[in-house]
């Protein structure tokens, strides 16, 4: 298994599974992220099995933190073992930074409250930890998982505010 920045041909296998994976309501315009990513502020990952793709991460860069901000396998590549591995190889790219990420809050009462704590499960299994940090991202209660080291929610906000700007970073609050 390889990561690596995304090139131009792969980038639309990556904005097939980041809008099939992700909710409309958590995804933020994939021009915006391709941006950001020529800014240097944002990364665009290719998750491959040889030359397969098996699933993307695209992250948020600022100074010694690094946001996952999204995170999919393709679903033939699911419980093969490529997400532990993946997150893995993430933590090590990143392992000189405060690498974290958000995942919605496990709600009993949500339709998905099953995918809620399973999400959770993996993350804890596969050595993030929870920061007791708590936030509404555009009107979507999450909960920020980090790798161990220190982090405080106004770290976590100022990432936001730094990179993707200021009318965004007034959408997360927390909680």
């Amino acid at each position: 298994m390889e990561i690596r920045k995304a090139n131009n041909r792969e980038l639309g296998r990556i904005k097939r599974l980041y809008l099939e994976a992700f909710p409309r309501s958590e995804r933020k315009p994939f021009g915006l992220m391709r941006w950001k990513a020529r800014q240097g502020q944002m990364e665009m990952l290719a998750i491959l099995d040889g030359h397969e793709l098996a699933g993307l991460a695209i992250t948020v860069l600022c100074g010694d933190r690094v946001l996952l901000d999204y995170f999919a396998v393709e679903k033939s590549a699911r419980g093969k073992g490529f997400g532990s591995q993946a997150l893995r190889l993430l933590r090590e790219r990143y392992d000189d930074r405060r690498f974290f990420l958000e995942i919605e809050l496990p709600d009993e009462d949500a339709p998905n409250s099953v995918e809620r704590r399973r999400r959770k499960q993996f993350y804890l299994k596969n050595g993030m930890q929870e920061t007791g940090i708590r936030a509404v991202v555009f009107q979507v209660p999450m909960e920020v998982l980090s790798d161990g080291k220190p982090l405080t929610y106004e770290d976590y906000h100022d990432l936001y505010e730094k990179t993707i700007g200021p009318a965004f970073s007034r959408r997360v609050r927390a909680l």
